[in-house]
Order: C-alpha cells, then structure tokens, then sequence
C-alpha cells in the first residue's frame, strides 16, 4: 500500500481506505489550520488514514485573472506548518521540474496533475526525490495507459506510486468515471479516487470550472464499493468564496457524515 513509506501516517492497520483531503489551494495560513484542524478531528475518530492535501500553486488556469497562488515557498511553509502542527503527511503537486526538489523539501507526496502526468521528464523529477508519487489519470488517457506513467517511476529508481482517477473528458464540458478502470490500474499501483475534481465541469463559457458537488456521496460510494484503495476529497468551509475550484469542493461541515456513511460501507464490502 505504501503508506508505510509515509512519515506521520496514521490508522493504517485499520483496514479502512486512506484520504488525502483539504482545500484545492492554500489561500492562507488560517485557512489551512482551520480546514486541517476539522479534518484531523473527523479521520483521527473514523481511524482513516490521512494525508493533508493543498495546492502550493494553481498553473492550469483558464484565465490569466485566476488565482495562481500566494507565493511558491510561502504556500510549501503553511503545507510544513500543517504537517507539524497536526502531525500529519501532506501533498501537494508539482508544475515543473525545478518544483519536484523544492517541494520535496516540505511535503510528504508529491502529486503529478493530470494534464501532466505524460511529461516524462516532471515525473522522473518527482520519482528521484524519493518521495511517494501520485499520479493522476489524464482525462484523455486510458486505465491501460497508466501502467507506463507508474513503470517511468520504477525506472527512475522509485517503487512508492499511486494512480488517481479524476474522470474521463465526456464532451466538451462534463467528466465521468468509468468504474472498470478502477480494477484495472489497481494491476499497475494502489489506486485512488478522486472525488471532487471528477465532478468538474470544465470549459465554461465564463472561463471558471462548474460541478456538480451534489454528487459526491455518489460517487465516493462507487468507488468504495469498487474497491479503490483510497479517496481524495477537496473541502472547504466556504466553498462558494473558494479562490479556486469552489464550484465542485465538498463542504466542510458535510465531511463527517460522508466518511461514516463511507467507513461503513467499507466494512460491510469487507465482511463478504
């Protein structure tokens, strides 16, 4: 599973799916330890393993107007701080290729967006950090496809690769999750679901990113009772006034009540 690789991680003998989970960006120190402080509180009770997860910087933006960041080494500290205050793993992904060493520096796993997970040369980058890799999905890539992103990871030297599945381009402006894909990357790497970005609706008119987060309990359970390995989940306490990726964020204060309804299913999958 790998999570043994991973300093700080908690709950792993607990037989549950791990979580990596927070906002889609860090907006600020605040922000951060808030939405982290909840986080903790809810998976330290459920015992689900958890990794704290914020973007240090948004590069694939729509507009040139759109929220980027608040500073690349400013971000990475907050990431830091979360990690120690809560004493907590932490993720974050990576743009270029100057970004892998600085990252590494003060994140647990580094994740490879899904626009970019053929560049071979970002994720060699992220693999000789030695740190866990996650590797999303692109949405114009088959599951079959994926085994050769995890085999550029072995080849730089690293074992510790995950895939994440953040849905499938339908059209020009709606996702899907094809669930058969979930069996088959698990053949390649410990699989995870990522809920939200799943739920997207890219390439508005508007130039900001719809979604649909009334359905995100749906799908999670899906790919609970898919089996994947873990879920990803981003959450804010104010998504409406998120600076990014607000339209498909889960709420924080529903958090709670998805991942008991998704611990139990869990259990129940597992009794059979």
């Amino acid at each position: 599973m790998i999570l043994q690789d991973i300093p700080k991680i908690k709950h792993t003998n607990s037989n549950n799916f791990f979580l990596l989970a927070g906002p889609c960006a860090i907006e600020s120190e605040d922000m951060a330890m808030r939405i982290a402080e909840k986080i903790v509180a809810i998976t330290d009770a459920l015992e689900i393993p958890f990794i704290f997860k914020g973007s240090f910087k948004k590069a694939n933006r729509s507009r040139i107007d759109s929220f980027t960041g608040i500073g690349d080494e400013k971000a990475l500290k907050i990431l830091r701080k979360v990690s120690e205050a809560f004493d907590v793993p932490t993720v974050t992904d990576i743009h270029e290729v100057s970004n892998a060493t600085l990252a590494a520096q003060y994140v647990d796993v580094l994740q490879i967006p899904a626009f970019l997970v053929r560049q071979t040369d970002l994720v060699v980058a992220a693999a000789k950090t030695g740190k866990v890799v996650n590797l999303k999905k692109g949405q114009f890539m088959s599951p079959e496809a994926m085994k050769h992103a995890v085999q550029k990871v072995k080849d730089a030297g690293n074992n510790k690769a995950w895939i994440t599945d953040r849905g499938t381009m339908f059209g020009y402006q709606d996702m899907i999750v094809d669930f058969r894909g979930i069996p088959t990357m698990r053949q390649y790497a410990p699989v995870v679901l990522d809920v939200t970005h799943s739920l997207q609706q890219p390439n508005q008119t508007s130039g900001v990113t719809g979604g649909r987060p009334d359905m995100i309990e749906t799908i999670a359970r899906a790919g609970i009772v898919n089996n994947v390995d873990g879920l990803f989940i981003e959450t804010h306490f104010d998504p409406a006034n998120a600076k990014s990726d607000g339209a498909n964020m889960l709420h924080l204060d529903y958090l709670q009540g998805l991942l008991s309804n998704l611990v139990a299913i869990r259990k129940t999958i597992q009794s059979f």
